[in-house]
């Protein structure tokens, strides 16, 4: 009878099991000492180990000759629980056996002793669901089992569990495992079953399994069945997902503002029936990696990529900003929920969010706002890098005495240089005031509230030449840049051209504001 590879590779001792030694050590320990607890709880991410530890614990217990803690796999009491024939050895799925007529039967039970072995092993999965009345009727017997009782509990849910069923186990938490560990793992079973499993392909299974030794090597069974060598390609295109390069695709498409090939992207996952949710969860995770990379210097060490990919997404994190990769995960985040919970809508919700994925101008919550600000922020900082920003003056020199004061002045100046200029001056004292620049100010109001506030303080001239100046009165450099939007300022025109009367022709429309922020420097045309 065909058995499934991670049952087939299930580990049969504590040597055999990987990436969990903080758990395997200590149970070697006690068997070899005999200092066994009468109850134990495993608690950990699907796939790290649980159950196999439990039934190896089982083995070590009932073991007549133990190797070092390890169950020696030969005896009676081994070969017996390995086949599944040991009736003191007891699985049970709380999910199916979670009322307290089902613990008042197992209580009923413990009252005899074994009928073949040393102890009575009761192993209780996902024991997080039971009921409360069934965990009440436990937790006596939990406390104070017979001495030939062993209780083994596992759940995926600690936070769920009493804590008056934790406090009477010995509690020991299972880690995801690395993806060295699960790469390692399985060219190792490939290699043993035949399979042409090569590194990327290794690399791409463990980085789906997210930790978890069980759907690593159930991926690996599954790609298998297609009969090729198994790259990253081909993993990723059993699951639905599209290959990595999709993702790294979609990921430069986003960051440089192209919608149109994430459009294309997730028009091809549509077409080939991909999962979007993966592929959607694919490209959160990038964002994910952008992040830890623009927030620590060695984002590396945290990330579990090759070394093509690290090389890829740093050059992509200088580019960004975290204020604009706090907004698209955000946007990230929502949309998945959305791609799940979506029947024939998926693609749909997926498309609106790629658009608002490449223009954060679209949102208006408060990571979009951020984002906007910290580009603005940038691109002043190139400015003033550049010498657009006036110097500040300078502490006026102590003189010698008996040095003409004049002739210092002239060679002082002389020897300062010329600084560049910010932007030609607004015309102080000309042009005509616009009679209904109050009208305009409120009828914008309501078209475009997200900018309203950088006119609700400001006046309007127009000069002859048809140019509308808008002075804001109350100075402030970012929100005049909100307003450096064409389609904003053809409103305004069109705004000035109903309300400022017959004789206004507003061909053109600038902004100026202070340059100090204080309405005392000079005066910056937009």
């Amino acid at each position: 009878m065909y058995k499934a590879l991670y049952r087939k590779w299930r580990p049969t001792d504590f040597d055999g099991v990987c990436g969990q030694p903080q758990v395997t050590d200590i149970l070697k320990y006690q068997v070899s000492s005999g200092k066994l607890s009468h109850a134990y709880l495993f608690c950990g991410s699907r796939g790290t180990g649980k159950t196999t530890c439990a039934k190896i614990l089982a083995k070590a217990a009932n073991c007549l000759s133990p190797v070092n803690g390890n169950p020696c796999n030969r005896c009676s009491a081994c070969r017996s629980i390995n086949e599944g024939s040991a009736t003191d050895v007891l699985e049970m799925d709380a999910a199916s056996n979670n009322g307290v007529e089902n613990v008042r039967d197992l209580k009923d039970e413990i009252i005899y002793a074994p009928a073949e072995l040393k102890y009575r092993v009761y192993i209780v999965d996902e024991v997080h669901m039971m009921s409360a009345s069934a965990f009440n009727a436990l937790l006596k017997t939990l406390e104070e089992p017979p001495a030939y009782v062993l209780f083994i509990l596992a759940t995926t849910e600690l936070s769920k569990l009493p804590a008056t069923i934790v406090s009477r186990c010995q509690r020991f938490d299972f880690r995801r495992l690395s993806s060295q560990v699960l790469t390692g793992r399985l060219q190792e079973i490939a290699q043993a079953e035949g399979i042409a499993l090569d590194t990327s392909g290794a690399q791409a299974i463990a980085r789906l399994s997210e930790g978890g030794m069980r759907d690593a090597i159930s991926l690996l069974e599954l790609c298998a069945s297609s009969r090729q060598q198994i790259t990253d390609s081909l993993v990723y295109e059993t699951v639905g997902s599209g290959n990595r390069s999709d993702v790294l695709r979609a990921l430069e498409a986003v960051c440089s503002g192209d919608c149109g090939v994430l459009l294309e992207l997730l028009g091809q996952i549509c077409m080939r029936s991909g999962d979007l949710g993966v592929f959607w969860q694919g490209l959160l995770d990038a964002h994910r990696d952008l992040l830890v990379l623009k927030s620590t210097p060695d984002g590396k060490r945290y990330l579990d990529l090759p070394d093509n990919e690290y090389e890829t997404l740093s050059a992509l994190a200088q580019r960004e900003t975290v204020g604009g990769l706090l907004y698209r995960t955000r946007l990230l985040e929502t949309t998945l929920d959305a791609v799940r919970r979506s029947g024939n809508e998926k693609r749909t919700a997926a498309e609106i969010a790629a658009v608002r994925l490449c223009d954060a101008r679209l949102s208006t919550a408060p990571e979009a706002l951020l984002s906007r600000i910290e580009a603005l922020e940038r691109e002043v900082a190139s400015l003033r890098a550049s010498g657009v920003t006036a110097e500040p003056p300078s502490a006026p020199e102590k003189q010698a005495p008996g040095t003409d004061a004049g002739a210092a002045k002239a060679r002082k100046d002389a020897e300062k240089p010329r600084q560049k200029e910010q932007a030609p001056a607004a015309p102080q004292g000309t042009g005509t005031p616009i009679p209904g620049w109050r009208r305009v100010t409120e009828e914008f109001t309501a078209v475009a509230p997200a900018y309203a506030t950088a006119l609700r303080a400001s006046s309007g001239i127009i000069d002859r030449d048809g140019t509308v100046l808008v002075r804001l009165d109350k100075p402030n450099f970012f929100t005049a840049k909100l307003l450096d939007d064409t389609a904003l300022q053809n409103t305004v025109l069109g705004l000035v051209q109903k309300y400022g009367g017959a004789s206004v022709g507003a061909v053109a429309i600038r902004f100026s504001v202070k340059s100090d922020g204080k309405g005392t420097g000079d005066e910056i045309i937009f």
